[in-house]
């Protein structure tokens, strides 16, 4: 939503794509999974009354839309894609197929998985890990608006010190806000690392890729 209060700012939209276009140039596999909360967040929405299956549903909704702004969006600059969707809604979207989306990576088209995991009082987070393990992914990129995991809010807090590199178990005793709970066993279970990177950075994602240092990595030792 960029600096929006909320909906779609297409420059964001531009500069993601660009940044996805240059790691699948290199040949790489990627898939990408999308939240909806710059237009409706499913647990705000029951903090007001509203009950939470349908305000997941709601949430899963909002994904779609960002799903195919993306895929308009790289496609605009020559990136073949397809979205899948834990939702069918077949005029829109594929329906999500794990041999489908497999294949449509193997012939090296850009992924974009939508409606989360298609199940409500899952998040969006948990919907990437899960799809990661199915297509047989070698890590989870989760892109923020820091440059890693901190132990306070560095936007709150001046002091507040990053961590280069951390354990599945200690982001769940220390509590802190990689992914959620859910997403964090998954990976944990699975021996699948997690970087935590920020978006806004050019090129964070290809240097990553490339094996560079980029923001904070999660596994199982630390």
């Amino acid at each position: 939503m960029g600096a929006e209060p909320y909906g779609i700012d297409p420059n964001v939209v531009e500069s993601v794509a660009r940044e996805v276009k240059a790691v699948a140039g290199t040949g790489v596999e990627l898939a990408v999974v999308i939240g909806g909360g710059n237009i409706f967040r499913g647990l705000a929405a029951t903090a007001t009354g509203m009950e939470r299956a349908s305000a997941d549903y709601m949430g899963m909704l909002a994904t779609v839309l960002n799903s195919l702004a993306l895929q308009n969006s790289l496609e605009h600059i020559g990136v073949e894609t397809r979205v899948l969707s834990a939702i069918e809604m077949k005029e829109l979207a594929e329906p999500y197929i794990r041999r489908r989306a497999v294949r449509h990576l193997e012939k090296k088209r850009v992924v974009i998985f939508a409606a989360g995991t298609g199940n409500p009082y899952f998040t969006t987070d948990t919907a990437a890990a899960l799809r990661a393990m199915e297509i047989g992914a070698e890590v989870i990129m989760k892109a923020t608006k820091v440059d890693g995991v901190y132990d306070s809010d560095p936007v709150k807090n001046k002091d507040a010190k990053k961590y280069d590199e951390l354990s599945y178990i200690e982001v769940l005793q220390k509590g802190l806000k990689v992914m959620d709970a859910t997403a964090i066993s998954l990976c944990m279970d699975n021996n699948l690392p997690i970087i935590v990177f920020n978006l806004k950075t050019a090129g964070n994602i290809k240097k990553a890729i490339n094996g560079d240092k980029v923001g904070t990595i999660v596994r199982g030792k630390a």
